[in-house]
């Protein structure tokens, strides 16, 4: 598999060539599309959407699925009918997660 994109801190601290910056606007991560990778930014619990758990639940698990602040995240896969679930790599881990709960975790993103 070469289509995998390595970032490191170092890269996105970097001007991208034009001058522009590497990063973009922070984002939730239920926004974004296959491809497009960054550097969580914040997680909370809150999705702005009705949950079967409660913010702090969702929160906790969340963290011990790895999506902790720092962690470099690539989306991978989005599902057929709405986008939906979609499969993330953080660091060197795969995790699959609906939309509605990555709403929680913000991102900035890398900008191609």
């Amino acid at each position: 598999m070469s289509d995998v994109l390595h970032l490191s801190p170092e890269t996105l601290d970097r001007p991208a060539a034009s001058g522009a910056s590497a990063l973009g606007m922070e984002r939730p991560l239920s926004t974004a599309s296959k491809g497009q990778a960054g550097v969580i930014t914040k997680v909370s619990g809150q999705t702005g959407a009705h949950e079967a758990v409660d913010s702090a639940e969702l929160e906790r698990r969340l963290l011990e699925m790895g999506f902790v602040e720092g962690a470099l995240i690539e989306v991978l896969h989005e599902g057929l009918f709405g986008r939906d679930p979609i499969a993330v790599r953080i660091d060197d881990m795969r995790v699959a997660l609906r939309r509605r709960e990555a709403a929680a975790v913000t991102v900035q993103f890398h900008e191609a």
